[in-house]
């Protein structure tokens, strides 16, 4: 087996947000086929537990602590240098050092970086000659803090929109020095390729998948919900703010809409880490924070709508594929469904603004659930979001004479491929 060198941002494990989910199948995916030598962040300390699991999968790991006060202060460094926060706060001279001493140690000659920030540890050679350098971006991080500027107030504005236009800069030095980037989605890919024209030819995406095994509705998994309670629910990070926007913009402009004509309804906000903005939204009678759980797969289930009414959002939102897993309805915002194959109407609901929110979520409460939608919903899952499919074009882009085996193409055009669906 060949060595490679991957880098996540963050420790791969336990998948349970969105840049740990792609991060960790990644890494079990790379590990049945490399020597795979990972190196990465550990910021939560309840997550040093796992560290012991992702060593067994690797040929040689180092995980650092990153203590996020620190890394931020850190990062202002770069308002003097002229460079993306981003850049700097993921900066680290120990994993620099643990990164040139694996790669002279032993025979590397293709590497990933996953994220944007993590493109600075790459070299284009190492002792033995060239490095192949594939960069998973997943999303434009530079188009979410130009988001992050329009829903701000001054100065935190005028800092997001500087730091979108440096970490911009970054993405694109990066996209010509890299061999390959990819992205999490079409729309996303298409994005950066007008973002960095000049580097077009070498900008591809492979979709996220679903477990659709683990997700699936089960007959005899109790409801976590009490009885005669028509319940919406949302999940996801709730330290994370297009999650807490999103949840505060409902509890603001949708809930008391309806609560007038639906008394019994509740909104569960179920996720990790939930703010002090988030907790005080629990204090309302019709709302219900749960904090971490120790299984979605209830709540998602035996909601009578799962929403995601996000304003800001960027890639692919697993909280949207793992629902429609479920068989659950999703009643979401065009950003949230951003990048997903699924069809409003017929697998997904789509509502614009909050009186679409209220007009669909009526129409369910008042005619009960349209179990086709949820069925459709399951079955788009289950044909477009295989974890080892879609992964198999990130495979292409690591090795591109193995694309020639993978889509029956010229290694030449290995790039290209990965720009239409295979």
């Amino acid at each position: 087996m060949r060595d490679l060198l991957f880098l996540p941002h963050r420790i791969p494990y336990p998948p349970n947000k969105g840049d740990k989910i792609r991060a960790w199948h990644m890494l079990r995916y790379l590990a049945q086929r490399y020597r795979v030598h990972l190196g990465c962040f550990v910021d939560d300390a309840a997550d040093w537990q796992y560290v012991a699991q992702l060593q067994a999968l690797c040929a040689s790991s180092r995980f650092i602590a990153l203590r996020p006060l620190a890394a931020r202060l850190g990062s202002l460094r770069g308002i003097a240098s002229g460079e993306a926060l981003s850049v700097a706060y993921y900066r680290h001279p120990r994993l620099r050092l643990w990164v040139d001493e694996t790669l002279a140690r032993h025979r590397i000659d293709t590497a990933l970086a996953f994220s944007g920030p993590m493109a600075q540890y790459l070299p284009a050679r190492t002792a033995r000659g060239p490095l192949r350098r594939v960069l998973d971006l997943v999303d434009v991080d530079s188009e979410k803090w130009a988001a992050y500027a329009d829903s701000r107030a001054w100065p935190w504005s005028a800092l997001y929109r500087r730091e979108a236009r440096q970490l911009l800069r970054f993405e694109r030095a990066a996209a010509c020095q890299f061999d390959a980037l990819a992205l999490v989605s079409r729309p996303e890919a298409e994005l950066f390729q007008g973002r960095a024209p000049e580097s077009r030819h070498k900008i591809g995406f492979f979709h996220n998948g679903v477990d659709a095994a683990y997700f699936r509705p089960d007959p005899d998994r109790p409801s976590p919900y009490p009885a005669h309670q028509s319940t919406l629910v949302f999940t996801g990070a709730m330290d994370y703010w297009p999650n807490i926007d999103a949840v505060s913009w409902f509890c603001a402009q949708v809930l008391p809409q309806l609560k007038p004509r639906y008394p019994a309804l509740r909104l569960y906000i179920v996720g990790a880490r939930p703010t002090r903005a988030v907790l005080a939204l629990g204090r309302q009678a019709d709302v219900c924070v749960t904090g971490t759980v120790p299984d979605i797969r209830p709540y998602l289930q035996h909601a009578t709508l799962a929403v995601a009414p996000l304003r800001i959002a960027r890639g692919v939102q697993n909280k949207v594929l793992e629902a429609m897993a479920m068989q659950q309805t999703v009643l979401a915002t065009p950003q949230a469904l951003e990048g997903i194959a699924a069809h409003h109407g017929s697998e997904v609901l789509c509502a614009h603004d909050a009186a679409a929110f209220v007009r669909e979520i009526s129409g369910l409460l008042d005619y009960g659930k349209r179990p086709a939608l949820g069925q459709a919903a399951r079955q788009r899952i289950v044909h477009d979001y295989s974890w080892d499919r879609n992964l198999a074009r990130l495979q292409a882009l690591l090795d591109p004479v193995a694309a020639v085996h993978v889509y029956g193409n010229s290694a030449e055009d290995a790039i290209g491929v990965l720009e239409s669906p295979p």
